[in-house]
Order: C-alpha cells, then sequence, then structure tokens
C-alpha cells in the first residue's frame, strides 16, 4: 500500500474592517471537528489556491471575497497509532477580501461548518482548547500585516 501523497489546501482569513474581528467557524468534519478556525479546505486540481480560498469562504460562510495574498504556508501531517502516514497537507494561508459591503454581510454556516461567527484577539485566546491548533497564531500574523 502505498502512502497518500502531499495534498493542497488553503485557510482563507477575512478580517472585518471595522473591528480587526476574524471570520471564523466551527468546524463539522475531522480534522478538528468541533473546533472553531478559519474557513478552509483543499485546492482542486487546476484550482488557483486563491481561487480556492475564495471557493471555500463562500462554502462554509455564504462570504464572497476576493483571495489576495498568502500570509504564510503550514503542513498538516497526521500518522495513525503505528505511525502510518494517513494524510499530508501543505496548507496556503490566504488574506480574503470581502467583496460586498458590511451592511450586506450576512455570513451563515455551510459545508462543513456548524457555526460562524466574528471574534476579535481576545475572543480568539479565550477559545482555548476549543480553537484549531495554531489560530491564534495565525490571527496575530494576520493583525501584524495589516
Amino acid at each position: 500500500m502505498t502512502e497518500p501523497r502531499p495534498r493542497g489546501g488553503v485557510l482563507a482569513v477575512v478580517r472585518r474592517e471595522t473591528d480587526g474581528a476574524f471570520l471564523l467557524v466551527r468546524r463539522a468534519n475531522a480534522p478538528d471537528a468541533g473546533l472553531w478556525g478559519f474557513p478552509g479546505g483543499r485546492i482542486e486540481p487546476g484550482e488557483e489556491m486563491r481561487i480556492a480560498a475564495a471557493r471555500e469562504l463562500a462554502e462554509e460562510t455564504g462570504v464572497e471575497a476576493l483571495g489576495e495574498d498568502v500570509l504564510t504556508v503550514l503542513e498538516s501531517i497526521h500518522r495513525d497509532k503505528d505511525g502510518a502516514l494517513l494524510f499530508h497537507y501543505l496548507i496556503a494561508v490566504i488574506r480574503c477580501r470581502v467583496t460586498a459591503s458590511l451592511e450586506q454581510l450576512n455570513p451563515r454556516a455551510g459545508d462543513d461548518a456548524l457555526e460562524v461567527g466574528w471574534f476579535d484577539i481576545e475572543q480568539i485566546r479565550s477559545l482555548g482548547a476549543a480553537a484549531s491548533s495554531g489560530l491564534l497564531p495565525l490571527a496575530l500574523q494576520a493583525e501584524a500585516r495589516t
């Protein structure tokens, strides 16, 4: 049996201009089921990563945006108890710019999201174990680059 090959994934980072809050989803599926994090998912074959980030954002939150710059790239490697590789993702973290006015913005949980909400840095800090691994450092990095 061959091990899975690395795949591409994206996270979409949206920050509200009025108060600096970030748009997060609570995931319905593994990995990170039940945890809060940035919307995201797989890059489809032939799909540009910025397009993938905007697509995943729309699927999970109903928010339309344009994928802009790459904040960072992460690796997610998961193994079973015997050390066999289950999956390996290279994840591009993409800053996205919302294309609607704030008055038109009405995020709603869709696709594999249980909930959606706006969180400032202190609220993200207070999530503790309810947050995906790396959420706070990513939010702080995004905040510093605005």
